[in-house]
């Protein structure tokens, strides 16, 4: 069976401005993950799924859906503030979906066989894309999973502070623990790649694994991900800007010993659009790319 790509494009964009998911970076108008689907298709995974907000399929599908058609099959799904919150009362001035582990919660019934999830706006090279696949048709399980282990000097924005999932890795490779870091950029006047929170400020080796939200799954983990939503909205409902992420949901999963965690390393240099001023960046890449002959100038 071939697996399936989940694609994470229903954020709010709000450091960015604006629909960065549907916004033309290739010299044919392509957006960051048509590179992401072209490698995907050329590494034997089957079908895409697109998770996304209901007020823009309309839109979306036509802009897609012209392009993918006989090349890869197409599903969509759905991420409303209300799903999977039972009868508990949203606080009214939720504006903000409740992250990306909440996004793959809503896969539930949509996506029953292994899989791959992507942020829509990170571009994640091939290489990635051929070791999930070679991970997914023969090793994942429901106590194996895997997640791609950036380095962290490679995933930086030069404009401003960037979200990575921080890995920490034993001596057969698999993962310990992954922390979510949501202000982490290179300080101006040390040059030392650091992260902000509560406690203070915390400085990171350059060669950090960290996480780009490209994991590989057994269905199962939609399950463990409910169970940890009920839990999550119980203590934080209430806090208009929590969020649940992936990788609490993949903590867990190794934290409760329920099973392991590959770390597939890459070298893969990261670019993506994390603000404004990271797109004329990404469209010099894609060029440079298309220059070395990685992609067509022309996708489709």
């Amino acid at each position: 069976m071939q697996p399936t790509l989940v694609i994470l494009a229903a954020g709010m964009a709000s450091r960015y401005g604006s629909m960065k998911q549907t916004e033309a970076f290739g010299p044919s108008g392509e957006t960051i993950m048509e590179y992401s689907i072209y490698d995907a298709i050329r590494s034997g995974f089957g079908k895409v799924v697109f998770i996304i907000r209901e007020e823009f399929a309309e839109a979306f599908k036509a802009q897609f859906e012209p392009r993918l058609k006989g090349k890869i099959a197409i599903d969509y799904v759905y991420q409303h503030l209300e799903d999977f919150v039972g009868n508990r009362p949203i606080p009214a001035d939720r504006v903000k979906p409740w992250g990306t582990a909440h996004a793959l919660l809503c896969c539930k019934g949509k996506v029953n066989e292994p899989f791959s999830i992507i942020n829509a706006d990170d571009f994640y090279g091939r290489e990635a894309f051929e070791k999930a696949v070679a991970f997914l048709q023969n090793q994942c399980n429901e106590t194996t999973y895997a997640i791609m282990g950036y380095e962290l000097s490679k995933t930086l924005s030069g404009h401003g502070s960037v979200s990575r999932g921080v890995c920490s890795v034993n001596s057969e490779g698999n993962l310990v623990n992954i922390t979510e870091r949501t202000k982490i950029y290179r300080n101006a006047d040390t040059g030392k790649i650091v992260y902000e929170d509560e406690s203070g400020v915390v400085e990171l080796p350059e060669h950090t694994p960290v996480s780009m939200n490209f994991f590989g799954f057994h269905p199962n983990i939609i399950a463990l991900a409910e169970k940890l939503f009920n839990e999550f909205l119980d203590k934080n409902i209430q806090n208009i800007k929590s969020e649940f992420f992936i990788p609490l949901v993949v903590d867990e999963f190794v934290k409760q010993k329920i099973g392991i965690v590959k770390v597939l390393p890459t070298s893969a240099q990261w670019f993506g659009v994390t603000y404004k001023e990271d797109a004329p960046e990404v469209k010099k890449s894609f060029q440079q790319l298309i220059n070395n002959g990685v992609y067509p100038a022309s996708l489709w």
